[in-house]
Order: structure tokens, then sequence, then C-alpha cells
């Protein structure tokens, strides 16, 4: 029973750092990046879609994202749901392909984008704290229930502190990773 909420514990930790992975894809670095539009939503034919499931992505010269729609009637889609955006880059529409020119981000701009990230990692790390809590709980009461013993109650809140401890070092280092490619010049 406890070692099943340990698992599942674990399995909810890697989530939390996955889903943190994947949300600092979307962060601008000076770097453009596929990650950054794939999110983006598009009204394509009155249906929600997400960018990457109607146009290839790709990354052309320096500071350039290239979009090049599967169905070349959904262009004029993409272009309003990228203008609609958060990004607050103009495309030019080049016939069937998109060019979003990325201008090199501020100093002002990157130490705001730097703790964005790290607000992103607290609240990353509060999660991994939650699923701990709610494990320790269910250890705690599988032990008043006498489903286990002390001593292995004890061995298994450590256990989950190691994977606590673990999960956080994680994110940390996924933290520290974006905020160095954002102060890169």
């Amino acid at each position: 029973m406890t070692e099943a909420a340990l698992q599942e514990a674990r399995k909810k930790m890697d989530g939390a750092v996955q889903a943190l992975d994947r949300d600092m894809l979307a962060v601008r670095t000076n770097r453009p990046s596929p990650g950054l539009v794939e999110h983006i939503r598009v009204d394509y034919h009155g249906t929600e879609m997400p960018l990457n499931q109607l146009a290839q992505v790709s990354v052309g010269d320096g500071r350039m994202l290239v979009i090049q729609p599967y169905d070349k009637s959904a262009v004029s889609m993409i272009e309003k749901a990228i203008q609609k955006s958060s990004l607050g880059i103009m495309p030019r529409v080049d016939r069937d392909v998109l060019r979003l020119m990325m201008p090199p981000l501020t100093e002002e701009r990157r130490r705001d984008i730097v703790k964005m990230v790290r607000q992103r990692g607290e609240e990353a790390r509060v999660g991994l704290r939650n699923v701990r809590r709610d494990a320790q709980e269910k250890i705690r009461s599988a032990e008043k229930a006498k489903e286990v013993s002390e001593d292995q109650a004890k061995r298994l809140q450590a256990q989950l502190q190691k994977a606590t401890d673990e999960f956080v070092a994680k994110v940390d280092s996924a933290v520290a990773r974006k905020e160095t490619e954002v102060l890169q010049v």
C-alpha cells in the first residue's frame, strides 16, 4: 500500500518536472526556438489547434523562425493567431511561408524573463512539496491503521524525502539552464 503511494508520488513528481521542461521551451531567449510558437492555438476552420499540428516550424538563419503550413489556406489563420499571441512579434508572410524575425532582447527584458523563469521554478517546487505532503499523509495513516510498522514508515518517509530532493535538484537544474540561456547575449 505505502510502496504504491511512494511510486505514485515519484510519478507525479516526474510529471511536474516534465511540465516545467515544456513550459521552459516556450520561454523566449536570444536564440529562436520552435518551442516558442508551438503552443500557440490557431482557429483552423472553427477548431482550435496547436500551431505544431498545422505547420512545420524551423529555425532559419540567425534570429528567424520559419513556419511552413501543411495547408496553404491556413497561412492567414496562423498569421492572425501569432498577432494575437503574447509574443509581440509581427509575422512576415512570403507566399506560403511565415517568417518571424526575433529582435534581440534588451537587458531589462532579460531580467524580467529570468524573474518569470524563477517564479515557474518555485511553482514547480511547491507542486513537488504538495505531492510529498500527500504521500506523507498516506504513510502516516497506514502507520496509524497498523498496515505498516513504525520502522517501515520511517524508511518510507526517508525514501520519499530522497525522491523529493532528487526532483527539486532537477527543477533547480532546469531553471539554472534556462537562466543561462536567457542571459546569454
